[in-house]
């Protein structure tokens, strides 16, 4: 029944019901998400000053088989990558190589940092409203939830969608120059977070030959390059011979993403209650 054919009672009642969702309701979701947000900041164990202790050291393993490519151990602390020790079995004459971060290094992990700051921003809305703050509209709590979901979905993408780089770009990066020894000019590395996994990638190249009757055709972005990818760094062409994908879960990241995952549905939740009242009438305090 439209709201227009409502009796006076039934409308009383709806707007009772109106009233309580937003005095009452909305302040135990926002509770609920500052409770289930706090919970995800805490996995990213990033100190924020304060009393908080160092953050403590993670060790990863690369690589399990026999067969592996490319094995190693990274060291993860909070969202630098303080410590990576990789082998790598070069495929044309399985010659054993060994790189380890320079002693002075770390490799800042810019998606985990992003992700952070996008939970504590959704954080900061939700206890920018103390519990005696009176909400007036449906509208209100509306624009509020899409604030935080936008902040949360931000977070999410950050951790499920890796940045897509050039060949060039992943060459001139500053983590080709943090290892000991420094790595062959024939040999890439890149690391990303992806969903819950900690993921390197190895590109072995091979140079072009200036005279070489190959259709060059230079590669553009990509999370990953396949072999074949061409790309031009100096006056040299190179072309991808071999890549090597290895990867680790990292818990935390995981609940770290269910978190995300449970606070969107609460928000979408509140929402669609919202939108209920709002579809019998726009809802104004006397």
């Amino acid at each position: 029944m439209g709201f227009a054919m409502a009796s006076a009672a039934e409308r009383a009642v709806l707007e009772e019901e109106f009233k309580w969702l937003l005095q009452e309701e909305v302040h135990g979701v926002l509770r609920q998400l500052q409770d289930i947000l706090k919970e995800a900041s805490h996995r990213f164990a990033l100190p924020v000053g304060g009393t908080e202790g160092p953050v403590k050291q993670e060790n990863f393993m690369l690589g399990t088989s026999s067969t592996d490519q490319v094995k190693g151990v990274l060291m993860l602390q909070g969202d630098a990558l303080c410590q990576a020790d990789i082998n790598l079995k070069m495929p044309r004459n399985n010659q054993l190589l060994h790189f380890t971060f320079r002693e002075d290094k770390q490799w800042k992990l810019q998606q985990i940092q992003d992700a952070r700051n996008h939970v504590n921003q959704a954080i900061y809305l939700l206890t920018n409203r103390d519990v005696n703050y009176q909400f007036k509209t449906g509208s209100e709590v509306l624009k509020l939830m899409d604030a935080v979901m936008l902040q949360l979905t931000r977070a999410r993408n950050r951790l499920t969608t890796p940045a897509t780089l050039t060949l060039p770009e992943i060459a001139s990066s500053g983590l080709t120059k943090m290892f000991t020894p420094a790595l062959p000019s024939d040999i890439l590395v890149n690391f990303y977070i992806n969903l819950n996994k900690l993921c390197l990638t190895v590109y072995q190249l091979h140079a072009l030959q200036p005279n070489s009757t190959k259709n060059f055709r230079p590669t553009g972005g990509s999370i990953l390059h396949n072999p074949g990818a061409m790309f031009e760094c100096g006056s040299q062409r190179y072309e991808v011979s071999h890549v090597h994908k290895v990867e680790c879960v990292v818990p935390w990241l995981n609940d770290a993403l269910v978190f995300f995952t449970v606070s969107l549905q609460l928000c979408q939740q509140l929402k669609d209650k919202i939108s209920v009242f709002s579809s019998y009438w726009n809802y104004r305090p006397y």
